[in-house]
């Protein structure tokens, strides 16, 4: 996700365009640090001022990132008005084999942010354009290798143990989201490359303006010319290239790219190697994540009744999925707050910030939590009209809830040691927690314990808990001041290098 920005890379990437932000960063510090003033007076202007820089990082990313996913839930949303099966085949097909193509195409696309930041931070504006194409190159030969498993997902679903009716159906649904993979390869290298100029806003704006388009073309396809599933799938990805189409319009028509973008050049090929080492470096500590859920998913249609489990737990992770994309948001602010506040050696900058964002997430899915449960036994009707689902629905809420509280911690701890680059520590405590602790006991309390889909997931929150308490105790016993010189030598070791990134 937009976490993978690296300690260093943003300090000069956000100078130039948001001095009132770069003098901010000097102000919190000098107000952290003024001894004489009265603690409650330190910490409520400290807040104000901590408040301001977050709105500006988090609320487009959030706006994007949520815009986005309602769309792929929107697609859902029609798919299940068709039937109980449409609805487990879109859920299938959407949350058990695009999230896949999503988190490794987001992952890798990530890399472009920290090449494109080093390259506008050292004034070689030519180079974004570059990387930009260079990326969507990579991203593409990507897509083609990932399009097999788009072809063949009708017998890896069988051989995976889904029920014959589940996975023609949502093999179905999966064709005609094939051109979406190409989407996503030139997508996210397109968003990185305004991110790293700190150009936000067009992205928000048409990925709003996109859904508006998707939901009337939905309803067209899927109610009105009877295309059933391929249809809502089709209209998906074409929703998709909507996007990408107009946001390279505005890169090629902007005065804010006119440096950055010089047209296509052969560069684009060359180094192709070296860039797909950093960009899978990237990715893995997304995937790990993103894989986590989907397993969830795949797991739930191996129980003896497939059709209810992954209806029921279907919806119940796509308000998730749906509620995280906040957490996203916030999981991007604090990762360019701590890079940004240790390169300019601000440590206690730093630290504040990680409280800040830590209390205005959890506040926020806190919040979101309570209302889902306020409203669980009419969650499942804006989905599909079955009674049987809606009963499991409720019943799994309180599991909902659960996972809503920790997605106000844990992504936000994860973008904490992201801006500190610690991707390599994070990914080995997903690897544990997720994949040696959460899918085992999720699989124990599911299938031997016959809880179910409750079981599935009781088991799965117990990684993300222990992950999340790990994260937390790392960043708690963090020395910040430490830290600042760590992330000084980097800059130092990278001011040495003419195009060259490390990531550790």
């Amino acid at each position: 996700m937009d976490s993978f920005q690296n300690d260093g890379v943003h300090e000069p990437l956000l100078q130039p365009q948001l001095s009132p932000s770069e003098s901010s960063n000097s102000e919190l510090e000098s107000v952290l640090s003024d001894v004489e003033t009265p603690l409650f007076l330190r910490l409520r202007k400290a807040t104000i001022i901590e408040s301001k820089l977050l709105f500006n990082l988090a609320a487009p990313a959030v706006i994007v990132y949520m815009i986005n996913y309602l769309m792929s839930m929107s697609t859902q949303i029609f798919s299940g008005h068709l039937g109980n099966l449409e609805l487990a085949a879109a859920s299938l097909g959407n949350t058990g084999i695009q999230v896949f193509a999503y988190g490794l195409m987001l992952g890798m696309g990530s890399a472009v942010e920290t090449l494109c930041g080093q390259a506008y931070g050292g004034k070689k504006f030519e180079m974004l354009g570059v990387y930009l194409q260079r990326s969507t190159v990579l991203l593409t030969l990507t897509g083609v290798l990932l399009s097999l498993i788009y072809v063949f997902s009708e017998p890896i679903l069988l051989f995976l143990g889904e029920s014959p009716a589940i996975a023609s159906a949502a093999s179905l649904f999966v064709y005609g989201l094939i051109p979406q993979i190409f989407a996503y390869a030139v997508n996210f290298p397109i968003q990185k490359f305004l991110q790293s100029q700190s150009i936000v806003a067009p992205s928000a704006y048409i990925s709003t303006a996109t859904l508006f388009v998707h939901l009337l073309l939905s309803w067209l396809a899927v109610f009105k010319l009877g295309m059933g599933l391929l249809g809502a799938s089709l209209v998906l990805s074409l929703s998709w290239w909507i996007i990408v189409v107009a946001q390279f319009v505005y890169i090629v028509k902007s005065e804010r790219c006119r440096d950055t973008w010089r047209g296509f050049s052969v560069q684009a090929f060359s180094g192709l190697w070296s860039f797909f080492k950093l960009s899978a470096a990237s990715a893995v500590m997304l995937c790990l994540e993103t894989w986590y859920f989907q397993i969830l998913v795949l797991l739930a249609g191996l129980l003896e009744n497939p059709e209810l489990a992954l209806d029921s737990l279907s919806i119940c992770m796509t308000i998730s999925g749906w509620v995280f994309m906040i957490s996203v948001g916030f999981n991007a602010a604090i990762s360019v707050r701590v890079s940004n506040e240790l390169g300019a050696g601000n440590p206690k900058s730093a630290a504040f910030s990680v409280i800040i964002v830590n209390i205005y997430s959890l506040i926020t899915c806190v919040i979101l939590a309570i209302v889902i449960l306020a409203c669980r036994d009419v969650l499942s009707y804006a989905f599909t009209e079955g009674e049987k689902v809606s009963a499991a629905v409720s019943d799994l809420c309180p599991l909902l809830a659960v996972t809503l509280v920790l997605n106000g911690i844990q992504p936000v701890l994860s973008g904490v040691a992201v801006g500190c680059g610690w991707q390599t520590f994070v990914a080995k405590v997903n690897v544990g927690c997720y994949y040696i602790i959460g899918i085992p006991l999720g699989a124990l309390f599911g299938f031997y314990f016959k809880f179910d889909a409750k079981g599935i997931w009781t088991g799965m929150i117990c990684g993300t808990i222990i992950q999340t308490f790990i994260l937390g105790w790392v960043t708690f016993r963090t020395d910040w001041t430490k830290e600042v010189e760590e992330a000084s030598k980097r800059l130092d070791k990278w001011s040495n290098k003419k195009q060259e990134v490390v990531i550790e």
